[in-house]
C-alpha cells in the first residue's frame, strides 16, 4: 500500500471513530437545546451523521480495507467540551445556553470540515474518484450544517442582545447618557 493510501486509511479510521462518537453526543445536544430551530438542526445533523458513518464504511469497502475506527482524541475533546457546555447551560438563560451550544457544535463542524477536506484531497491524489465523491458529499453536508448553525444563531443573538440582556441595555444607556452629556458640554 502506498504511503498516501495508508495515510488516507488512517485518517478515515479517525473520522469513523469521530462520527461514531458524535452519533452518541448529538442526542444530548438535541435535548439541551431550547430553540426549536436549533433542536431541528441537531436532529437533522444526527441523521446526516449516521449517513456519514455509512459512507465511510463504503469508502473502506472501495479501498479494500476493513471499516475500523481509530481512537479520535480530537473529537473526544470537543465532545467533552460540549458536555461541559450543556452542564454550564443549566445555569444560563435559554438563549445564552443555546448560543454556547451553537459555538460548541461549530467547533465540531470545523473539525470535521478539516478532516473531510483532507481525506477527499488524499483520495483524489491517488485516483480514488469514487471514494473522493463520497467524501465530497459528506464535506458538503458538514459545511451546510455549519452554515445552518450560523443562521440559527443570528436571531438568538438578536434576541439576547435586544430583549434579554439587561447588561447590554445598561451599557447602551450609559453610552447614550455619556454621549448626551458630551453633546451638552460641547454646546
Amino acid at each position: 500500500m502506498s504511503e498516501v493510501k495508508e495515510l488516507l486509511v488512517e485518517e478515515l479510521q479517525d473520522l469513523l471513530h469521530a462520527e461514531s462518537q458524535l452519533t452518541k453526543a448529538l442526542p444530548q445536544m438535541v435535548q439541551a437545546a431550547h430553540n426549536p430551530k436549533l433542536k431541528e438542526a441537531f436532529e437533522k445533523h444526527l441523521q446526516q451523521t449516521e449517513g456519514h458513518v455509512e459512507r465511510l464504511k463504503r469508502a473502506f469497502e472501495l479501498l479494500g480495507d476493513k471499516a475500523q475506527g481509530k481512537p479520535c482524541k480530537g473529537m473526544a475533546g470537543l465532545i467533552e467540551e460540549g458536555q461541559e457546555t450543556i452542564s454550564e447551560g443549566k445555569e444560563k438563560g435559554d438563549s445564552a445556553a443555546d448560543l454556547a451550544l451553537i459555538a460548541a457544535a461549530q467547533k465540531i463542524e470545523h473539525y470535521e470540515i478539516c478532516g473531510y477536506g483532507t481525506v477527499r484531497a488524499l483520495a483524489r491524489q491517488i485516483g480514488e474518484t469514487e471514494v473522493a465523491k463520497l467524501l465530497d458529499h459528506t464535506l458538503g453536508e458538514e459545511e451546510s450544517a455549519d452554515y445552518l448553525l450560523t443562521e440559527v444563531a443570528k436571531p438568538v443573538v438578536q434576541e439576547l442582545t435586544y430583549n434579554g440582556n439587561s447588561e447590554v441595555k445598561v451599557q447602551k444607556h450609559t453610552r447614550s447618557t455619556a454621549s448626551a452629556k458630551a453633546a451638552s458640554a460641547a454646546r
